[in-house]
């Protein structure tokens, strides 16, 4: 059992992450390594020697490996990212960096993405060093950066030019899992990520005549883009279901009494209430237009104008993904990934998973664990490419009425301090017996 030092230090430690500002503004706009030698001097204090990793100067991965006790049991990484999105301080109650505790909560940009769970792992492995504990297997810890941007100096980087580190790891756990989820109603739901949509953001370009804007022009590159990404606005993509996403829609509508055939999912979604916002937006594939460039004068017909799309594809689901923009974008538009990552499925029967749900389960006796696919994507895409399953596995329990979704790149990020100390007993127990 985690001991009361690592309760102690997991509260510190989120706070002095915060307060070390790796804003990721993407184009390399980014210092992690101030953060990561924080973690690998924690870890040192604990007896791990830590490896400082870097693709571009200030750009620093951490990578530690603590010996378990049956060397011939697969490896398990368990890792988190350093980097955090920006926060402009003049929109929070408290500045975003400064990783206050006010009330029993730590407020600041990375509380909850995810500068906590980075804070888990460190609190975890020290308590283990005070104990003389080892684990089963091999863990493999690492801190990474650029995760909040393409990954290419952070676990991108890792998996492609430091694979050895790795060896042996089978499996990993991350961000975005085993949180509580108040449905309204009185029930707690720990949702364990066992799957994430791909990451498919797009550039379009759609080309024309150039020409004054006082001239007839049926060529006008801006009116072509601009009837592509409505179409791809408006187009309602199909169900479709993975294993993942089909297994949380069965034991939801069990959990709710409810029919579990899956026959008419979105009516399904419909009857699930506030339940349903942790499966809705994995049903389908999804493309969302976000950004347009075009033109430098008002009265200038430009020959190219530009749109970037945020799209996402289910496991299994990239040929059909691809075919609909194609058809979508239409004969006067381009379009290609500006960039892209692999789905990801993960197997729900696996005794890793099983274990994932009895820890949480008995730390939190009067929730309910179910299945759960990213719609977004994490680190684990990048360290798939080294064959290694990945699960979203952040224990948190929360209040009700905490909005854990919109923590995320949100203002006024925040986590209680319980929160965490249900996170460090949960990972405490699950690390020591995977």
């Amino acid at each position: 059992m985690a001991d009361a030092q690592a309760l102690e230090e997991v509260v510190t430690f989120t706070s002095d992450l915060i307060r070390i500002d790796t804003t990721n503004r993407g184009g390399g706009d980014c210092q992690e390594r101030p953060a990561a030698e924080y973690a690998a001097a924690r870890l040192a204090e604990a007896g791990l020697e830590a490896t400082l990793l870097e693709r571009t100067p200030g750009r620093t991965n951490v990578v530690a490996r603590l010996a378990g006790t049956d060397p011939s049991a697969d490896a398990l990484l368990v890792h988190g990212h350093l980097d955090v999105v920006p926060a402009d301080a003049s929109e929070w109650s408290v500045h975003p960096f400064s990783g206050e505790v006010r009330d029993g909560v730590v407020w600041g940009r990375g509380a909850v993405d995810m500068k906590n769970m980075d804070a888990m792992i460190l609190s975890v492995v020290r308590a283990w060093a005070r104990q003389g504990v080892r684990p089963r297997r091999d863990i493999v810890i690492a801190f990474t950066a650029d995760e909040e941007a393409s990954a290419e100096d952070g676990s991108g980087f890792l998996a492609d030019r430091h694979a050895a580190l790795f060896e042996g790891c089978t499996e990993g756990i991350s961000e975005s899992g085993a949180f509580t989820f108040h449905d309204g109603s009185g029930r707690q739901i720990y949702p364990i990520s066992a799957g994430e949509r791909g990451t498919g953001w797009l550039r379009l370009t759609a080309h024309g005549r150039a020409g004054h804007g006082s001239r007839v022009n049926r060529e006008n590159a801006v009116t072509r883009l601009a009837a592509a990404i409505t179409r791809i606005g408006d187009h309602e993509w199909p169900v479709r279901l993975t294993p993942t996403v089909r297994g949380a829609l069965a034991e939801l509508a069990e959990l709710y009494g409810l029919d579990t055939t899956l026959d008419d999912v979105d009516g399904l979604l419909e009857k699930l209430g506030p339940a349903a916002k942790l499966v809705e937006a994995t049903v389908r594939n999804s493309a969302n237009p976000t950004m347009l460039e075009a033109g430098y004068k008002v009265n200038v017909i430009p020959g190219q104008a530009v749109a970037f799309v945020d799209g996402r594809f289910l496991p299994g689901h990239e040929d059909e993904f691809r075919a609909t923009l194609d058809e979508l974008t239409g004969p006067d538009v381009d379009w290609e990934f500006h960039h892209r990552e692999v789905a990801l499925q993960s197997p729900l029967d696996s005794p890793t998973y099983a274990l994932m749900r009895a820890c949480v389960e008995e730390f939190a006796p009067e929730g309910r664990t179910v299945p759960y696919c990213m719609a977004g994507g994490t680190d684990a895409k990048q360290f798939s490419r080294l064959g290694i399953t990945g699960y979203g596995f952040s224990p948190l329990k929360l209040p009700e009425g905490f909005d854990y979704s919109a923590m995320f790149h949100g203002v006024d990020e925040r986590v209680p301090v319980e929160a965490l100390h249900f996170g460090v007993r949960v990972l405490d127990r699950f690390l020591r017996t995977a």
